[in-house]
């Protein structure tokens, strides 16, 4: 995961924000879904420069996030002084770092799609695992579209998903939100689409 790794720390060396500071809609479905009446642990998975995760510690939520970047995490930290919260941070890449203790929720958006289909059973089992009783899962993946150009800004190390794969880790969960999108983005400076296939997932307990 070297290349992805230098791939970020450019993007993230400028001044600003590459992602913004927007959330992704997701965020206000969780906060719907779960809002925090209690103290919710919540992890994101790949945080990027935090945009999710100040918005979600902004709510309330006792945030823990990483990201593969250190560039990343500078910017994320400073996202976070800025919106004067608290968010643990700390650097790991998706592909190696396990769970070992439980969260509430667990969140990613873009990030998914670098782990490769041999670790995909692996990895989701130990999030599953390590997700409290009514916890939830808010996931989205890219996937691969015949009728969609390759983005200008894509990458050799992302792995293809597929419509619905996503939705095949939680047969056993609750399914609260599930859709597909198709948007534009111009994160690379050029005008592109991508489809983006979407989850959220509850572990019920069962008596």
């Amino acid at each position: 995961m070297i290349r992805m790794k230098n791939i970020y720390e450019n993007k993230y060396k400028n001044d600003g924000y590459y992602w913004g500071k927007t959330p992704s809609k997701m965020c206000y479905k969780i906060l719907q879904l779960r809002p925090p009446d209690r103290s919710l642990k919540l992890l994101d998975i790949g945080c990027g420069e935090c945009r999710n995760s100040v918005f979600f510690a902004r709510n309330g939520y006792n945030v823990t996030s990483f990201d593969i970047s250190s560039k990343g995490i500078e910017k994320a930290k400073k996202m976070a002084s800025e919106a004067n919260v608290k968010i643990k941070l700390f650097k790991a890449d998706v592909n190696t770092f396990r769970l070992e203790c439980e969260f509430d929720i667990l969140f990613s958006t873009g990030v998914l799609h670098y782990i490769p289909k041999e670790l995909r059973d692996e990895i989701f089992n130990n999030y599953k695992t390590y997700t409290r009783n009514n916890g939830l899962h808010a996931f989205s993946v890219f996937v691969k579209k015949p009728f969609i150009e390759k983005a200008p800004d894509s990458e050799s190390k992302a792995q293809i998903w597929i419509s619905g794969e996503l939705f095949t880790f939680y047969h056993d969960w609750k399914i609260e939100y599930c859709d597909e999108e198709i948007f534009d983005c111009e994160s690379s400076g050029i005008p592109h689409k991508h489809a983006i296939n979407r989850i959220i997932a509850r572990k019920v307990a069962f008596n």
